[in-house]
């Protein structure tokens, strides 16, 4: 009876083992699967010539160009409460090297651009652009920067044809 028993257990123990590592075999053979599509962050979206722009599809991207640390975090921060969508942010490696302020761009009468200089308390320097950024508005601050002004405009009319990327925001 006991030869019975360790007969029994041992098979059991072998077939445990075979459809182990078959199991194992077959997932370290195995495909990774379909890729799964990343979800859309964003909906383009066009804002029409003389229809209000707001700040929350404007992207803006700040580098700092002082001496002051964390001054370009500071910036894009007191940007976002006012409604503006947050890009890069680190030390500039921009030729512009503003006293206060400066708006890397190519269009000054940029509506977008329009919208993002009201924000700040001083005269605006504009440069062309020597940072490349994937998207939004470059800000530059510099050593004697001071903020935004309280109450600024957070929506302006433009007067051309816009795209914008519209965020999207999971709700599941």
């Amino acid at each position: 009876m006991r030869a019975g028993i360790r007969v029994l257990t041992l098979t059991l123990a072998v077939a445990v083992f075979v459809v182990g590592a078959l199991t194992g075999l077959r997932l370290l053979t195995a495909g990774t699967g379909d890729a799964v599509e990343a979800a859309a962050t964003c909906t383009e979206s066009v804002v029409t010539a003389g229809s209000p722009l707001a700040s929350n599809v404007v992207t803006v991207n700040v580098f700092n160009a002082s001496t002051r640390s964390g001054l370009a975090n500071r910036a894009l921060i007191d940007l976002q409460a006012n409604g503006f969508l947050g890009g890069q942010i680190g030390n500039s490696a921009s030729a512009t090297k503003p006293n206060r302020v400066a708006i890397l761009t190519a269009d000054p009468d940029d509506p977008r651009v329009q919208l993002v200089a009201a924000q700040f308390r001083d005269k605006v320097e504009y440069a062309p652009a020597d940072i490349s950024v994937e998207d939004g508005i470059v800000v530059v601050v510099g050593d004697n920067y001071r903020g935004l002004k309280d109450g600024a405009i957070t929506t302006i009319d433009t007067d051309r044809d816009i795209n914008v990327c519209v965020p999207v925001v999971p709700l599941a």
